[in-house]
C-alpha cells in the first residue's frame, strides 16, 4: 500500500517526506484555505519536495471550466495530479485529461456505481470517502471492499483505489486488509501508524539493561 499524506501544511509535509514513508500528497480547497497560502505557489512547492502524485484540485464545476484549470495547474509540475469531483461534469473532465495523459484523481466517491464510472471515465485515482460514510451510519470499509470486488472483475479496469477521509489507525489497517491501493492520512494518523504501548515499553526496558552495562557503541 502507498502512503499519501492529506495536507497542505509544508512543514509537516517535509517532515514526513523525509522519513520516506510518504509517496504521494493530496489537497483540497478546504486544506490550501487552512494553510492561507496561495494556492499555485504551495502545489509548485510540494511538488518540489515529493516526486509522487500531488493531488491540485479544480475549482469549477463545469467540464470547460475544469479542463480549463486543469490545464493550468498541469504546468506547475509533471507530477501534479488533477482532482475533480465525481459528477458527470468531472467525469467528462476526467476522460479528456486521462487521454491527455495527465494524471486524474476522482474525488467524493460515496458508492461503487459512482467508483466503476471514475474507472471507464480513466481515472488515476479514485478517492472514496471512508469516515464521512462512517459519519451519516453507513459501513465505508464495505464501499472500499465492493470497489475492490469490481476492479479486480475487469482487469481493464486500472484505476487505483485511494482511501480517503481516514480517521483512525483501523482504517489504515482495514483498507490494507482489503487491497486499497493508497491510504492518503493526514499527518497525525500516519505518525500513529508507528505507536504501540509494547514497543515503547519494549525499549524501555532495552535502554534500561543497556545503562546497566555501562557500554557504548560509539
Amino acid at each position: 500500500m502507498k502512503f499519501f499524506v492529506d495536507t497542505a501544511e509544508i512543514s509537516e509535509i517535509k517532515e514526513l517526506a523525509a522519513s520516506g514513508l510518504v509517496d504521494g500528497v493530496t489537497t483540497n480547497p478546504s486544506l490550501i484555505a487552512k494553510s492561507g497560502r496561495d494556492f499555485k505557489k504551495t502545489i509548485a512547492e510540494i511538488c518540489e519536495i515529493v516526486p509522487g502524485p500531488v493531488s491540485a484540485e479544480v475549482a469549477a464545476t463545469d467540464t470547460e471550466g475544469m479542463l480549463a484549470e486543469a490545464r493550468e495547474l498541469a504546468k506547475i509540475a509533471k507530477n501534479v495530479t488533477i482532482k475533480v469531483p465525481l459528477t458527470l461534469d468531472g467525469l467528462k473532465a476526467c476522460k479528456a485529461l486521462s487521454s491527455e495523459g495527465l494524471m486524474v484523481n476522482v474525488t467524493l466517491c460515496f458508492n461503487a456505481n459512482q467508483a466503476l464510472l471514475a474507472a471507464k471515465a480513466g481515472a488515476t485515482f479514485v478517492s472514496p470517502f471512508i469516515g464521512r460514510l462512517d459519519d451519516i451510519g453507513e459501513d465505508g470499509m464495505l464501499l472500499i471492499r465492493e470497489i475492490r470486488q469490481i476492479y479486480d472483475n475487469y482487469q481493464n479496469l486500472t484505476t487505483d483505489i485511494l482511501a480517503a477521509s481516514i480517521r483512525t489507525v483501523n482504517h489504515v489497517r482495514e483498507a490494507a486488509l482489503i487491497g486499497a491501493d493508497v491510504a492518503t492520512v493526514p499527518p497525525s494518523i500516519l505518525k500513529a501508524l508507528v505507536k504501540h504501548p509494547l514497543t515503547d515499553k519494549g525499549l524501555e526496558a532495552f535502554m534500561a539493561d543497556w545503562a546497566k552495562t555501562g557500554q557504548k557503541i560509539v
